[in-house]
């Protein structure tokens, strides 16, 4: 484990384990790299060397009132590769942390420094609804969100993961209070003002070019029942515009399948990057 700085001050946390071929993770948001405890253990159990990083502003990487954005979320990244040595890596990355690793391999991917990736419920290419994107999430709700974050984050960081988030408003559903207390943990750990900001960038975003410039394999795995980034206007679309991409949706799986789902979601990517 360790932080590095990057060129405009900000720190930058990670963890890294194990050798072999590197996977690093990129979580969602206002999450950490915590949210991948299930995953680094699975693939470095599997002979992999896991790296996660806390994006700026989230987690135990500093505050940051300003390069809250995907331009600079992807140069982070690329500096944290660099100074770990990253070559023929694995990227997945879930929700926000999907459109980080479009823009990252698309700008930063190439001289054998990326080999794969993976979207878990991701954000690319746009999600809020517009013209272009009918299917998107409406802007109303996204500015429900900017309100609820900056009205009253600990309240809303509760209400999220024990509702659409893992799923555990549907019918038939069995919140697990240990997996929503997790959540608030980390979201709560963030800096405000870098999570509001994130907001506007995982939601406005256009990954479209990064999606068509990248050469590499990509798998794209959707939950069905994402009520956070239905599938209709992420995935489906995304896959169209992607050289070498592959979907694998899955019927009534939530946003956060990563987690209730681990056993499944685990086995599909250690399965593609095998292949």
């Amino acid at each position: 484990m360790g932080t590095i700085t990057v060129k405009d001050g900000t720190q930058i946390f990670y963890k890294s384990w194990g050798e072999g071929q590197p996977i690093m993770f990129h979580h969602g948001w206002p999450l950490s790299g915590d949210d991948w405890d299930t995953q680094m253990m699975f693939f470095a159990a599997e002979g992999f060397r896991v790296v996660a990083h806390d994006r700026r502003g989230h987690g135990r990487s500093s505050p940051s009132a300003t390069g809250n954005d995907m331009d600079s979320y992807a140069a982070d990244v690329a500096a944290v590769a660099a100074q770990l040595g990253l070559q023929n890596a694995v990227h997945v990355g879930h929700s926000t942390g999907g459109g980080e690793v479009a823009r990252y391999v698309a700008r930063y991917g190439g001289n054998g420094r990326v080999a794969k990736a993976v979207l878990i419920g991701a954000i690319p290419p746009v999600l809020m609804k517009t013209a272009a994107n009918p299917d998107g999430v409406p802007a109303a709700v996204i500015d429900g969100i900017r309100a609820a974050v900056a009205g009253n984050r600990a309240q809303f960081y509760r209400d999220f993961p024990s509702g659409p988030f893992y799923g555990y408003n549907r019918p038939g559903a069995v919140p697990s209070q240990a997996v929503i207390d997790n959540w608030f943990r980390q979201g709560m750990t963030g800096d405000i003002k870098a999570q509001y900001d994130c907001i506007t960038a995982f939601s406005e975003t256009d990954f479209t070019a990064d999606l068509k410039a990248i050469k590499q394999p990509v798998l794209v795995l959707h939950g069905e029942d994402d009520q956070i980034a239905p599938i209709a206007g992420t995935a489906a679309r995304a896959v169209k515009l992607l050289r070498r991409g592959t979907l694998k949706s899955y019927p009534g799986y939530p946003h956060g399948m990563a987690t209730t789902h681990a056993d499944v979601i685990n086995a599909d990517i250690l399965a593609f990057i095998r292949q």
